[in-house]
């Protein structure tokens, strides 16, 4: 068995040495334990710094992609190196890397093929009050989307089965934690969740910028995934609520009109209409993105198929 914990990085010289001491490189029930460090175009000389440290894999971005597609290119890396099972883990220390031997026995167990750290948000005492009721919010929302129990839906702190691995497509640039959720729900894998002990904070969330862009990009993401997933679901309840707020100007129109007094209320007949029109047409968008869903999964399973080919000796 073979454990590989991945590290995205970018611009991590300062805290990427306690990062990579804080890591075991032996855990019970894995034959070989390897790091992979992700430098997501970093400008400070990480990459040095972790070939320094003794890193057994460096993967390098040429310029910044962002903290999600750097988590997509440590899954594909840690499938081609022969993974059974894979920790990610923030370059920050923000995880304590002696919470790894908790966080993948569940794979090993059998009993999960997700495992997501929860930090226990809600006590941290680096966030303030509103992250905190933010926190709480939106694993709730993700919760909902998902269908998996998870009680801090963004914690970066996971491990994967391979199985799992090979089936996760992150298309987001922002982040993969809730996009990776929703579709392990769609999935149908099982999804666990065990407590983790966290380390003083070191520096800022670069995520976090700020309330509004946050809660904006999270937003944005459960959207574009859930949609992603379920079209027709989606679009059918937009449509519908605009039938149905169509009817009720043309109702008012007919109910003039049957008093002989039409006329003057030909605006509500033009906005019903509108809006009716505009109901019909997110129905029938969403038949048609719920067909072109259909396409897609075909796709996913091509390159589930793909990804299960045998990867080639690191040797």
């Amino acid at each position: 068995m073979k454990l590989l914990i991945q590290i995205p990085c970018y611009n991590e010289q300062a805290t990427l040495p306690q990062t990579l001491a804080d890591l075991p490189r032996r855990i019970d029930g894995f034959d070989q334990v390897e790091i992979l460090v992700v430098d997501d175009g970093s400008t400070d000389g990480t990459a040095e710094v972790a070939r320094r440290c003794g890193v057994d894999h460096i993967v390098r971005h040429t310029r910044n992609q962002g903290l999600a597609r750097s988590f997509r290119t440590g899954l594909e890396a840690c499938l081609e190196l022969g993974a059974d099972v894979i920790v990610n883990t923030d370059a920050d220390n923000q995880y304590a890397g002696g919470a790894i031997p908790d966080l993948v026995r569940p794979i090993l167990d059998g009993r999960a093929d997700v495992v997501v750290g929860d930090r226990g948000a809600g006590r941290l005492p680096h966030f303030s009050p509103g992250k905190r009721w933010l926190q709480r919010l939106g694993s709730r929302v993700v919760r909902r989307l998902s269908g998996v129990q998870v009680p801090d839906a963004v914690s970066g702190f996971r491990a994967l089965s391979r199985a799992a691995a090979l089936r996760i497509n992150v298309v987001s640039s922002f982040s993969y934690t809730i996009e990776t959720l929703i579709q392990a729900g769609y999935e149908r894998m099982e999804v666990a969740s065990v407590p983790v002990a966290v380390n003083p904070q070191t520096r800022p969330s670069r995520l976090f910028r700020s309330l509004p862009y946050f809660v904006l990009q999270s937003l944005a993401t459960m959207i574009r995934t859930y949609t992603m997933y379920k079209p027709l679901r989606v679009f059918s309840a937009l449509g519908l609520s605009l039938v149905l707020l169509g009817a009720l100007p043309v109702l008012r129109f007919l109910y003039y009109y049957l008093q002989g007094e039409g006329g003057g209320k030909i605006q509500s007949l033009v906005l019903g209409g509108v809006l009716l029109t505009f109901g019909f047409m997110s129905i029938l968008v969403g038949v048609i993105a719920d067909l072109i869903s259909v396409n897609r999964r075909l796709l996913e399973m091509l390159l589930h198929k793909v990804r299960r080919l045998d990867p080639p000796d690191p040797s």
